[in-house]
């Protein structure tokens, strides 16, 4: 019988599934559970050290023995101090060391409570990686729990080995072994790199060849990918491609860009069914809240992440594995690895997602987004604020020759403008902006600066607060004071900063104005000026448009 401690179930699972076999314990109290359920799983050889100084050594030599990673397990507070001179060593030998602390919970560190003391990172910079497990309660909770633990352990032997540590926070009661059995656990894994003659990346082709719905997500990337002719075709057809503007030209296929819409379309028969298998991703930041709910909630049997830095990123929740290599050269290595045999999946996206249309909306700030970015003279640099800018854009199909940016890093209103300025200045091509108005008013000062040029056309979308907190849950019916404070509500034009920082100015407030001022507002002609386009619109009225274009879409 183990631990009924569910963050102690997890670690001593993947400790296993990892085949970490080596485990040096120390005595204690609060490690009682950890030590009882390492105990007696015969898969692991443990040895008994009293003095945590000392253990910490002898872990050392274990590794060195057999060169895999070694594990030592003390209990709270001053025993763990008594490991920093053995993970000194080990960072800078570079042993592979897992340091396992039992804790107290954290809300009686500092509280005269006995062995308590702040154990989270206290090894600081001696270790590769420090993690702190939550105490499990809930779905998310064990899920957190077993990313954190697979990313310490992965770390141990990633560029170079060393010294993690990973601290258990064990409440009251201690001493309850009613688990009879370990859980199956998610366990990923890392490739840094593939090699053809590695067994395991011979394994890694099988099980693709072995998935039948095989899914591309391509996240923001900036730059501008050829693929060689050779390699379109089988990839293309043996892939369903999804992205988003902000992912811009770098797919071998011609992408499925509305799939927000189309997921929300779907009835849960018709979402299962479309699920994939395998789901291989790789660039940066998601828009799509869509697009993560469905496969949080449909997650398939495998996620692999191509990423350069090799780093855990579990945006799904159903990671597996994480492949480290550019992406480029990853799919170009796979393109001719594939069984080239008939599936219909690439096709069920690309089917359903033609009969999705673009909302056809009177005027408004969506209409006028889409209006934009059908006239957009091509090539030429499309810049997206945050929050319902970069979402309503994602609504319209857009030419491949629009380079689009947006800081998705953290996804900020702050700094929206700035960026766009900074870059519109270094480019010899026309630069277009799309920002609210919170966005353009908090970065207004970014029209200070003297470095910005006549290629630089802002589109400000004004309905005086931000629009994207209407879709908030209960704000329709929250009533009260709140919502002028939650929406920002303002009655600000930005008339006379723009035309006294030498932009010329227009303002539109219906759609008869908006179609004369897009003329020459999307005219590909230079301009002795650069241009602000003032658009005024009615509170609330896109989420209203919006909420009654995804109903028309479930009536389909």
């Amino acid at each position: 019988m183990y631990s009924d401690k569910r963050n102690i179930l997890q670690l001593v699972a993947l400790l296993k599934a990892h085949g970490v076999r080596k485990m040096v314990l120390c005595p204690g109290s609060r490690n009682a559970a950890i030590v009882h359920t390492l105990s007696n799983i015969e898969d692991f050889t443990c040895y008994s050290v009293t003095d945590e100084r000392s253990a910490g050594f002898f872990a050392i030599g274990l590794s060195l023995q057999g060169g895999g990673p070694a594990a030592v397990c003390c209990t709270s507070g001053s025993a763990l101090l008594n490991l920093h001179p053995a993970v000194a060593e080990a960072y800078y030998q570079q042993v592979p060391l897992i340091v396992i602390s039992a804790d107290r919970p954290a809300a009686w560190i500092g509280q005269m409570d006995g062995q308590t003391l702040p154990q989270p990172n206290v090894f600081g910079g001696l270790v590769k990686m420090s993690v702190n497990l939550p105490e499990v309660h809930t779905d998310e909770d064990e899920w957190h729990c077993n990313r954190l633990i697979n990313e310490a352990i992965l770390e141990t032997c990633h560029h170079g080995r060393g010294p993690v540590h990973i601290n258990v926070p064990i409440s009251e009661p201690i001493y309850r072994f009613t688990a009879k059995e370990l859980p199956e656990v998610r366990v990923i894994t890392r490739y840094q790199g593939l090699n053809v003659y590695d067994r395991d990346y011979k394994e890694l082709i099988a099980r693709m060849n072995a998935s039948n719905k095989r899914m591309v997500v391509v996240g923001q990337m900036t730059l501008i990918y050829q693929f060689d002719k050779k390699f379109i075709k089988p990839l293309s057809k043996n892939f369903a491609w999804l992205t988003e503007h902000l992912s811009n030209q770098t797919t071998p296929a011609l992408p499925i860009k509305n799939f927000d819409v189309a997921i929300s379309a779907m009835d849960e028969e018709r979402q299962t069914q479309m699920a994939p298998d395998l789901l291989i991703t790789y660039g940066g930041h998601i828009v799509s809240k869509q697009l993560k709910k469905y496969l949080r909630n449909h997650p398939p049997k495998e996620h692999w992440h191509i990423t350069p830095d090799g780093q855990v990123a579990d945006l799904f929740g159903c990671l597996t594995t994480v492949i480290e290599m550019d992406s480029f050269e990853f799919l170009e290595k796979i393109a001719f690895l594939l069984e080239n045999k008939p599936t219909n999946y690439p096709l069920m996206w690309e089917n359903w997602c033609k009969t999705i249309p673009s909302p056809t909306l009177p005027y408004s700030q969506i209409s006028v987004t889409g209006d934009l970015i059908q006239a957009l003279p091509a090539p030429c640099a499309l810049h997206l604020a945050n929050s319902s800018t970069v979402r309503y854009a994602q609504l319209f199909p857009l030419s491949p020759e629009v380079e689009v940016c947006c800081n998705r890093g953290v996804n900020g209103i702050e700094g929206s403008l700035s960026a766009a300025l900074g870059y519109a200045t270094a480019s010899d091509k026309l630069n277009f902006v799309i920002i609210g108005d919170l966005s353009f008013f908090y970065d207004m000062n970014a029209l200070w600066c003297t470095h910005f040029h006549n290629n630089l056309r802002i589109l400000l979308l004004n309905n005086e607060g931000g629009e994207i907190f209407h879709t908030l849950p209960g704000m329709d019916k929250s009533g009260g004071n709140s919502r002028k404070f939650i929406t920002a509500e303002h009655y600000t034009s930005a008339r006379g900063w723009a035309e006294e920082r030498g932009f010329l100015y227009n303002k539109v407030s219906n759609a008869e104005e908006w179609q004369e001022a897009l003329k020459t507002f999307a005219s590909p002609e230079e301009h002795p000026q650069p241009m602000l386009l003032e658009v005024m619109t009615d509170k609330g009225e896109d989420t209203r448009l919006l909420r009654e274009y995804y109903k028309s879409l479930k009536k389909q």
